[in-house]
């Protein structure tokens, strides 16, 4: 019963920023339930909404923490790991609205240290050598990997996507070599984002997760997204489990790219992973960008054209893939983006659809339950929903 009661009011929770859907369907519910019943799957959140065709589907299925018996819920905090880089995607796509930067300014505009980078290469012979870089590191390039950095740089890969400020980040990153001539290839890397909010905090004379809460969150009303959640958000956030192909989900206190403490003075924000949210928080941003920069407040964020040119198309050059700004973008209205712990959400601008994937998982390529939730969206959507954009979930490099 109190279950139920949980899953009610998370459900009136999201409808009553959902367009006021009438058709709720249960089509996830009905397909995750066996393998939470099996034990398989620990718990999910799955949100689907299609508004053109005026309908929802919101299941909460299985556990927050299996041990405890929590069921899990749309107002439980879980960490989005790379689901972040979207958020500074956005602040970055403000400041090129109104005219504060350009994607295309090199990065040793706001950041000096970025003027004069090396680049590790072979010589003929085969050896490591470093040359210097011919081209300048720009905006445009940290926000989509095509400058060249690592996933981490050392001090992060020692201490945990928390464990340094975005400007000291910025800087070990300057002293390091990068892999390869920028814009000329991609790498997935945490250390471009961060870079792109170090340049937002140069230009904003502010805290880039200050900045984040003043212009974004709190206009859309997302209260509980944060970068230093309270010992009692923690207490009932949604756990961590390994997924094991031949034996029960296994309890993870913690991944070694988020350390405890997950709270307190030596957590820093990290624009590339490190935002904790909530499944009704996450709708509340990515249903903004769906509906072309409004939140369901009416709240504008973002101007269309904004929207539409820099976030939902590709700012890659050719024949690198497609990926704007911290966000995959397929060039066909799809965009979004995947987490580490198997977390994604995927909107389509002209559909005005919605797919939405709260777990925290290990190993989740292990699970049973894949095809018969693919089926489900599938059937909610009365076709092949979109399969892009899932090289980004469980991602760590």
């Amino acid at each position: 019963m109190k279950a139920l009661y949980k899953f009610s009011l998370a459900l009136l929770s999201l409808t009553l920023f959902v367009c006021s859907c009438k058709q709720e369907s249960h089509i996830v519910e009905s397909a995750l339930k066996p393998h939470v019943e099996s034990g398989k799957l620990p718990g999910a959140i799955s949100v689907l909404i299609d508004d053109k065709a005026n309908k929802i589907d919101v299941a909460c299925v299985g556990w927050a923490n299996i041990e405890e018996k929590r069921p899990i819920a749309m107002d439980q905090l879980f960490m989005q790991c790379s689901q972040t880089k979207g958020f500074c995607g956005v602040t970055i796509a403000m400041l090129v609205e109104e005219g504060k930067i350009s994607l295309d300014d090199p990065v040793s505009k706001y950041l000096p240290e970025f003027k004069e980078m090396k680049v590790r290469t072979k010589d003929k012979n085969g050896k490591e050598i470093l040359v210097p870089a011919k081209n300048q590191i720009t905006i445009r390039m940290v926000m989509n990997h095509t400058a060249g950095f690592p996933f981490e740089i050392p001090s992060k890969i020692k201490k945990g996507w928390a464990g340094l400020s975005i400007q000291d980040t910025a800087k070990e990153a300057a002293s390091e070599p990068i892999g390869f001539e920028p814009g000329t290839q991609a790498k997935y890397s945490n250390t471009g984002i961060d870079i792109g909010a170090a340049v937002i905090e140069v230009v904003t004379k502010k805290p880039w997760d200050v900045f984040l809460k003043e212009r974004v969150l709190d206009p859309l009303g997302m209260k509980d997204t944060t970068f230093n959640p309270t010992d009692e958000q923690l207490k009932n956030s949604i756990s961590m489990y390994k997924i094991h192909k031949d034996k029960a989900p296994e309890f993870t206190l913690f991944n070694n790219w988020m350390p405890l403490p997950h709270n307190g003075p030596t957590v820093f924000p990290s624009a590339g992973a490190g935002l904790w949210t909530t499944a009704n928080d996450q709708v509340k941003f990515y249903r903004m960008l769906m509906n072309l920069g409004v939140g369901d407040n009416g709240v504008r964020i973002l101007k269309e054209e904004t929207v539409k040119n820099l976030l939902a198309t590709s700012t890659r050059p050719a024949k690198l893939g497609k990926y704007s700004l911290g966000l995959w973008a397929t060039n066909d209205a799809w965009f979004g983006h995947g987490g580490a712990w198997s977390t994604t959400c995927k909107i389509n601008w002209e559909k005005k659809q919605l797919q939405l994937w709260v777990v925290q998982l290990l190993g989740s390529k292990n699970g049973t339950w894949h095809k018969d939730y693919k089926k489900a969206v599938d059937d909610f959507f009365s076709g092949k929903a979109d399969k892009a954009g899932d090289e980004y979930v469980g991602r760590t490099k």
